[in-house]
């Protein structure tokens, strides 16, 4: 696999299927969306587009333990119908449109256009909710997740109000609304969340600030000090996140801190686009937010949908070793080493470090980093398996001592596991691994994004006299390459020429 060919995210560490699904049945969008499902029946009137009708709003607040003096409880509960038919946990037949005679209505219910109602009662899907499995429970909550992202992609009621004509119909042109554009900015925001999750280093264990998400979406990366009209789009765009993560929290997708409503009040927009400040207390009052479990699986299957290549730890359980070490070659150094051991966890030690070893052979361009992940997986094969396991790794790595590629791996493993009886390695193959070893590094860190390269290069050519008279003539595929990074990389300038001057005689002798 060449640095150009591997997955662009990182893999996600997620909970087994049956946690998220159990996170998905607590998540109170959904639960309450089940209990309506659960309540729908013969009496259960709808409207056209199969809402609620108003009169019968009052007795899912009641059964959904909403506060009926509250007047946002209304809305909770119809937002909970909305998820309950678009999931299939509710079917509902509307009225039609055009039916003979007039049905009676009570006091406060809205009829259709004929003055007839619709039903509902509960869905075919409604029985997955306790006798499907985790993967269906699963693939409901999704559904519920599509409606609350299109449901937080509408301009907020204030706005809609603003938007009205003298004629009472919504001026499109002045509310300035673009759906595509809306749900794009949405999904932008939540794939940066995602990013930042699954980053070495991320920020899956805390939250991010809401001036940073929103800063992330607005500023362009080549811009310096934002200008005020940047920091005032930065200042809108953390109120719309403000609202739309109110509005997503209650699905289980992310847990929120939402912005101060004093500070709202207190600070003009400058104030509120400033982002973080100093103290951490001041940070949260900006507003906070992260994915949970169940949002990272959420995003990660939307992304896949979408044809977005977005592996999880896991993946390769059921892989070749030649395909793992790909893989993982360009993984972040945690989650490789997850990977690697869900890949050891249910095959026999011998065969798991054969197929390693096997898989780590090659001559090309990828193989330096193969070779450093098949080491570092073996590190972890037979560590858990007791002394049969350890003593059956231990015979595997001994069967390829007199290997040119795998030799002084196989020595190194040896060695770090105070193994007797390992024979020296001549110094063809010491300096043929010392190659091989940085052209790995190379292939894993880049020149640019590391410290330990060039103190690694400082240390090597320092601890081996006539270093670069003997390495230039190593026959590795990547000599001249690394001599090559090495007189860019050693701190030393007399070093570094004599590095350049080793590249050029490897080039000349394999041009």
């Amino acid at each position: 696999m060449s640095a150009d060919s591997h997955p662009t995210l990182p893999p996600v560490r997620l909970p087994s299927d049956a946690e998220l699904a159990r996170d998905a049945l607590a998540a109170p969008l959904f639960a309450r969306a089940v209990r309506l499902a659960r309540w729908a029946g013969p009496d259960t009137r709808v409207d056209v587009g199969g809402e609620l009708v108003a009169a019968q709003l009052p007795e899912a607040v009641a059964l959904l333990g909403l506060d009926p003096a509250d007047e946002d409880s209304a809305g909770y509960a119809g937002q909970a119908w909305r998820v309950a038919v678009d999931t299939g946990l509710v079917d509902v037949t509307e009225p039609e449109e055009e039916a003979e005679g007039e049905a009676a209505t009570g006091p406060g219910e809205e009829a259709g256009p004929d003055g007839e109602f619709g039903t509902a009662e509960p869905g075919e899907d409604l029985a997955l909710v306790t006798a499907g499995t985790p993967g269906d429970v699963l693939d409901l909550w999704l559904a519920a997740l599509d409606t609350v992202l299109a449901d937080a992609a509408v301009p907020a009621l204030d706005d809609l109000v603003d938007a009205l004509d003298a004629g009472g119909e919504i001026d499109f042109e002045q509310l300035d609304w673009n759906p595509r554009r809306e749900a794009d900015f949405l999904d932008g925001v939540l794939a940066n969340l995602y990013l930042l999750a699954v980053a070495e280093g991320g920020t899956a264990d805390g939250p991010v600030p809401l001036p940073v998400l929103a800063a992330s979406m607005v500023v362009p990366d080549d811009m310096g000090d934002p200008t005020d009209a940047v920091l005032e789009q930065v200042s809108d765009a953390m109120m719309r996140l403000d609202d739309q993560f109110r509005q997503l929290e209650p699905i289980g997708l992310v847990e929120f801190r939402p912005v101060d409503e004093e500070l709202m009040a207190e600070a003009d927009d400058e104030a509120l686009a400033a982002g973080p400040v100093a103290d951490e207390e001041d940070v949260s009052r900006y507003g906070m937010v992260r994915l949970t479990p169940l949002g990272l699986y959420g995003i990660r299957a939307r992304m896949l949908e979408a044809g977005i290549e977005a592996p999880a730890v896991g993946d390769l359980a059921g892989k070749g070793a030649d395909v793992l070490l790909d893989a993982v070659s360009y993984y972040p150094e945690g989650a490789a080493q997850a990977e690697f051991e869900h890949w050891l966890a249910d095959r026999p030690v011998a065969d798991a470090v054969a197929e390693l070893l096997a898989a780590a052979r090659g001559a090309d361009p990828g193989a330096p980093l193969r070779r450093l992940r098949c080491q570092q997986a073996l590190a972890q094969a037979g560590a858990d398996a007791g002394a049969q396991g350890a003593a059956q790794a231990e015979e595997a790595v001994r069967a390829v001592l007199d290997d040119p590629e795998l030799g002084g791996l196989a020595r190194v493993w040896l060695a770090e596991r105070g193994v007797a009886g390992v024979p020296a390695p001549d110094g063809t193959m010491v300096f043929w691994l010392l190659i091989d070893t940085i052209a790995a590094q190379l292939a894993a860190d880049g020149e640019g994004d590391t410290r330990e390269l060039p103190l690694l290069i400082e240390s090597l050519t320092a601890h081996h006299a006539g270093f670069f008279d003997h390495v230039w003539r190593v026959e590795h595929p990547a000599t001249a390459y690394v001599l090559e990074a090495m007189g860019r990389l050693h701190p030393d300038k007399k070093a570094a020429k004599e590095a350049r001057k080793a590249a050029f005689k490897a080039r000349s002798r394999n041009p």
